[in-house]
């Protein structure tokens, strides 16, 4: 009965992919003016239509193996449970979205092109905006990743040390209201180039977050903690990485996800101003020319690329903090 439940929920969870690639095929092209212009992919013609079609097929297989996978795992099996009824959902708005934004356009255009206007500019451009992709996720892990180092030495330094405290500490706040934005004209002017200005923009943003929160988590690491590790004859030493730090990851790891999201917003927001590559830098470029097909393919790339870093986060602190596990809701 439970194996038959399962089976149930992998095929609903494909049926409304599976809906709009079928009916993709059915209805024919209403909208006059929509031509599916062919390009040659590795070696193989194909349109942005079929794209989107191939697209379709990948996430019905996709979710196929992941749910017989899955099925091993109670955890993963009820998670994929849970998440059926979303994606069935998913695959029922790609079928309206491609009704409304492409077989019949409804919607205004070129504003809200449909998913195969979209998949064009994979088709026709792929190369560029993979080009860009890189040039976006290098600019963002330089930035991040040392804001977030930073972040977490400075945090230390101002939750372990009060005279540290006494003279940062006032300096977050106040940098802590700050925008991003403010900051691009001086970056722009002191440092060498617009890479190393948007590094630097990113750099402060994730910082600033990622100290206040790991300050407060040593901060509030218990008295008793601290006598019981020296008890055991640990010096100060041991008490910061062994005591002090253990207790305050799960604040600095909210620090790191909350920094996480302010980080693209400044990123797109840098790339816009003046970066020579970049998914900012293409959206900007694409809306020039009134392409909102690429803008759309732009924000997409951004919500997987985001997507894919935090779920990165969350298990690398599901893997640190696993003594949470049964502790916490």
């Amino acid at each position: 009965m439970k194996k038959t439940k399962y089976i149930l929920s992998i095929i609903f969870t494909v049926l409304g992919f599976a809906l709009a690639a079928v009916l993709n095929i059915l209805i024919p092209q209403k909208s006059e003016g929509v031509k599916f212009e062919p390009h040659i992919i590795f070696g193989t013609e194909i349109n942005s239509n079929q794209a989107y079609r191939i697209l379709l097929y990948v996430l019905i297989l996709l979710y196929i193996v992941v749910g017989i996978i899955d099925w091993r795992s109670k955890e993963r099996r009820k998670k994929y449970q849970n998440a059926v009824k979303f994606r069935f959902v998913m695959g029922i708005l790609l079928l309206l979205w491609d009704i409304l934004g492409t077989k019949y356009q409804i919607l205004t255009q070129p504003f809200f092109p449909g998913p195969a206007g979209i998949m064009e500019a994979f088709v026709a451009e792929g190369d560029f905006v993979l080009q860009n992709t890189l040039y976006s996720l290098r600019l963002y892990l330089v930035g991040f990743l040392s804001g977030t180092v930073a972040g977490i030495i400075t945090g230390v330094l101002v939750g372990w040390f009060p005279k540290v405290s006494y003279w940062i500490s006032p300096i977050l706040k106040v940098l802590g209201v700050i925008p991003a934005v403010a900051w691009m004209p001086f970056a722009l002017t002191l440092l060498p180039n617009p890479f190393s200005a948007a590094v630097f923009l990113i750099a402060v943003v994730v910082w600033i977050l990622v100290a206040t929160l790991t300050a407060a988590g040593v901060e509030s690491t218990p008295k008793t903690q601290f006598e019981a590790g020296r008890t055991l004859g640990g010096n100060e030493w041991y008490l910061v990485f062994h005591v002090a730090i253990p207790h305050a990851l799960p604040q600095i790891f909210t620090g790191i996800t909350t920094a996480n999201g302010y980080a693209f917003t400044t990123l797109v927001m840098a790339e816009m101003m003046g970066q020579p590559g970049g998914l900012g830098y293409y959206i900007n470029a694409s809306k020039v020319w009134s392409a909102y097909y690429k803008v759309f393919a732009a924000i997409i790339v951004m919500a997987v690329l985001f997507s894919i870093i935090t779920n990165l986060i969350e298990l690398l602190q599901k893997r640190m903090l696993r003594w949470q596990k049964g502790v916490l809701k």
